[in-house]
């Protein structure tokens, strides 16, 4: 049962993918495939990791360096092409819809800020059943990628919530300094993307290690 203890967040925003969806894999097979496809050395799968939250094109780029600028559209597009072949594969990782309804019923507002496209957020949105569930998004291709904290900005002037009383809760250090470059805290998760031998130094209120343990620090924290 959701605790009765006054809020200590107005506002909780997500990462998307490696955070809720557990989509890591997928994405790193599809990086690894639209790279090949154009020729390029095809990254490890750190590597490829390493890059999920980025914009597209600035993540396709880091993890290709060896594919010309000229030839980055292609590489978009191929990416695009096997991630939609992929997409009906993803799932959310158990336990998120209990703690989305545990966090709405203690009236936290909740929204994702995603390097996702719109398109790519609003079909997986669609395709997992979760419309009407967040208050509210922002995905890199509407706005600055992260860390640039103009994705949490434009949030909490949407929802009239200063920084403080606003959680960023992602898988990767490009999420954490999002967060601390928007003055905001946060919350890691280490069952995505990111190892979390980074995620110290950037100064989250903690590390959690499963959505379970994730779900029951908000109800205790948040």
């Amino acid at each position: 049962m959701p605790a009765s203890r006054p809020r200590q967040f107005d506002l909780i925003a997500f990462d998307w993918d490696g955070t809720l969806f557990d989509s890591t894999a997928i994405i790193v097979r599809c990086i690894q495939m639209a790279v090949a496809d154009v020729g390029g050395a095809v990254p490890s799968d750190r590597d490829a990791a390493y890059v999920i939250g980025m914009g597209l094109m600035e993540a396709l780029a880091h993890a290709a360096p060896d594919v010309p600028r000229e030839r980055y559209a292609e590489l978009g597009a191929a990416y695009r092409r096997h991630y939609i072949n992929h997409q009906d594969d993803l799932s959310l990782f158990e336990g998120v819809l209990p703690m989305l309804a545990d966090l709405r019923a203690r009236e936290h507002r909740l929204a994702v800020a995603t390097g996702k496209s719109r398109r790519g957020l609003d079909d997986v949105l669609r395709t997992v059943q979760l419309a009407g569930v967040f208050d509210g998004s922002r995905t890199a291709d509407e706005t600055a990628g992260k860390p640039d904290p103009r994705m949490l900005h434009e949030l909490m002037e949407e929802f009239g919530t200063e920084p403080q009383r606003t959680l960023m809760i992602g898988d990767t250090t490009h999420d954490l300094q999002m967060a601390l470059n928007a003055g905001c805290p946060s919350v890691a998760v280490s069952y995505g993307a990111h190892l979390p031998d980074g995620f110290e130094a950037l100064q989250p209120r903690a590390i959690v290690h499963s959505v379970q343990e994730l779900h029951r620090w908000l109800l205790g924290n948040a």
